[in-house]
């Protein structure tokens, strides 16, 4: 299998509320225009990257690979968004376990710029 990192940004700068959290993730990764907009429904978008056929996200690993998700501006987005943020690390954390406990590799690897 070939080896290769896949990054995907998000500006924290772009989340303010819950509605802006879920809005700026549902147009980064392409979720369905049935995504539930809470973090039951971004945990099932995201534990799908590696099933295109699930039709969950548009952007897409191989099996086995992991993506990069790096939060740009994210100390401004931690302060003024605490509960999102928190919910953002908590949940990618979930996604892997998820992930893991099936038998496969760890999906998203996160990443925070100042």
């Amino acid at each position: 299998m070939e080896n290769y990192l896949m990054i995907v940004h998000v500006d924290g700068n772009q989340i303010t509320d819950w509605p802006t959290f879920h809005s700026v993730f549902a147009e980064k990764f392409g979720f369905p225009s049935f995504y539930g907009g809470n973090m039951d429904a971004w945990i099932d978008c995201l534990s799908s990257l590696d099933d295109p056929a699930a039709e969950m996200t548009s952007i897409h690993v191989q099996p086995g690979q992991t993506l990069s998700l790096v939060i740009d501006n994210a100390q401004a987005f931690k302060r003024r968004c605490p509960d999102q943020f928190e919910a953002l690390v908590e949940c990618a954390a979930f996604v892997n376990w998820r992930i893991a406990v099936a038998g496969g590799t760890p999906l998203l690897g996160l990443a925070f710029s100042v």
